[in-house]
């Protein structure tokens, strides 16, 4: 069997890859991820200042800061216009049928490895109970979806910043190849901006590809063939379920033939191996807009038999405290204070679950949320006038899989690979659209 057969029968295969070509500056070209500062706009002005008229794939993605202007479609048919006039300007080079190695180093030196490859997207499912071999971990919003499909539906590029798990305790996958990369040519090499770090990526040569499928092959041969969960979504879950859903629209309208080959049936990511030592499981903390003390623990009242309050001094103690907590304990913030709050016969099995059951009560009342990455940037949030901070602990990446089959998705927002500044950048592009 060829690598190419190995690959396709567990749902992947090798991309055409279009990278910068040179002499486009690579430290404005890359942007964060769309996701990521949505209650920033001073973060996405900064960025928009270094770009200036520079091309960049901040022409190419909506962040999703701007999603409540009055006129998105303007922005739309932008982003469509800029991929347009980017590929005819012959602005990428195109790395067909490659394997991309990339090496990403974070602002604080933490080092993690992955691989770009397309998935496909007939082997996804982001519904519960779902036993497919690319699965959603946490809950997927759908009303997060309609927004991005806008774009994506007459996109003729993709950009990911999908990050998707593979449980490879040996290294047997993606370290490999790390360890050749001292002896490869850089196909890209770039300080990011905005303290994101170094990133650099190698295109994998072909005589090193049978053995990246053959040991790819091998994590899924040992799994269990009724519940086979290899490729767990880390980051951009909701963009690979618009992937997904504008796939299943157009599947709809092409012949059984061209489902086989048409470019967008697969969605390009990077899969990393859960236990590289780099990958970082970071909480994704909540703030609650217009919500007072006295409210919020109303609501939680009703959803644990009784809570204890331990007041703190600072965010950092917090974070200390509901990381070592043996019982669900969760930290809380805001402009008078911190403290942590242990809870007693709690209504879901991990913080994160009670929590949301919470705070979708509080919404029903019209309370506002967002999801945070990093605790310092929800700390500055929720200590301003009438919101409040929730701080969540991390998921132990070792009982990660085992947990999502046995008990399906996670709650919505639980867990995020590295803080805001770790997220992966817009860098690689693909083709989805023929012509």
């Amino acid at each position: 069997m060829s690598p190419d057969e190995t690959l396709a029968r567990i749902g992947v295969r090798l991309a055409d890859v279009l990278l910068p070509r040179a002499g486009v500056d690579l430290s404005r070209w890359a942007v964060v991820a769309c996701d990521q500062y949505t209650a920033q706009p001073d973060y996405w002005a900064r960025v928009e200042d270094l770009v200036g008229d520079a091309p960049s794939t901040l022409r190419l993605v909506y962040p999703e800061v701007h999603l409540g202007e009055p006129d998105p479609q303007a922005r739309i048919d932008a982003i469509n216009a800029a991929m347009r006039a980017y590929t005819e300007q012959r602005l990428f080079d195109t790395y067909e049928s490659t394997l991309l190695l990339v090496r990403r180093r974070t602002a604080g030196g933490v080092v993690r490895w992955g691989v770009m490859v397309a998935l496909d997207l007939e082997a996804y499912s982001w519904e519960a109970g779902a036993r497919t071999l690319i699965r959603a971990t946490e809950g997927t919003i759908l009303d997060r979806i309609p927004p991005r499909k806008r774009i994506r539906e007459n996109a003729t590029l993709e950009l990911p910043h999908i990050v998707v798990l593979i449980s490879d305790p040996a290294g047997s996958v993606i370290e490999p190849l790390a360890a050749r990369a001292d002896s490869l040519t850089p196909a890209y090499d770039v300080e990011l901006m905005e303290h994101g770090g170094h990133v650099t990526g190698w295109a994998v040569p072909p005589d090193a590809v049978p053995a990246f499928a053959d040991a790819l092959a091998r994590l899924h041969d040992a799994l269990d063939p009724a519940d086979p969960l290899l490729f767990a979504m880390g980051d951009g879950n909701h963009s690979f379920a618009t992937a997904k859903s504008c796939w299943e629209d157009l599947k709809a309208t092409l012949s059984p033939a061209e489902r086989e080959t048409h470019p967008a049936r697969w969605a390009l990511v990077e899969i990393e191996n859960i236990f590289d030592p780099g990958l970082e499981f970071e909480p994704i903390h909540r703030v609650l807009f217009d919500t007072s003390r006295d409210d919020f623990e109303s609501e939680l009242a009703r959803h644990c038999a009784s809570y204890t309050v331990s007041p703190a001094e600072s965010v950092d103690e917090v974070m200390r405290r509901v990381e070592s907590a043996t019982d669900q304990t969760f930290g809380y913030g805001d402009a008078n204070g911190y403290a942590t709050y242990t809870l007693v016969e709690p209504e879901a099995s991990i913080p994160a679950g009670t929590l949301q059951a919470v705070i979708d009560a509080l919404g029903a009342a019209g309370r506002d949320v967002d999801y945070i990455h990093g605790s310092r940037a929800c700390d500055d949030i929720g200590r301003r006038p009438s919101n409040l901070s929730l701080f969540l602990p991390p998921v132990p990446k070792e009982t990660f899989f085992a947990s999502i089959v046995a008990d399906g998705a996670l709650p919505r927002k639980t867990f995020s690979l590295g803080e805001a500044d770790d997220k992966r950048y817009y860098l690689e592009a693909r083709r989805i659209r023929r012509g």
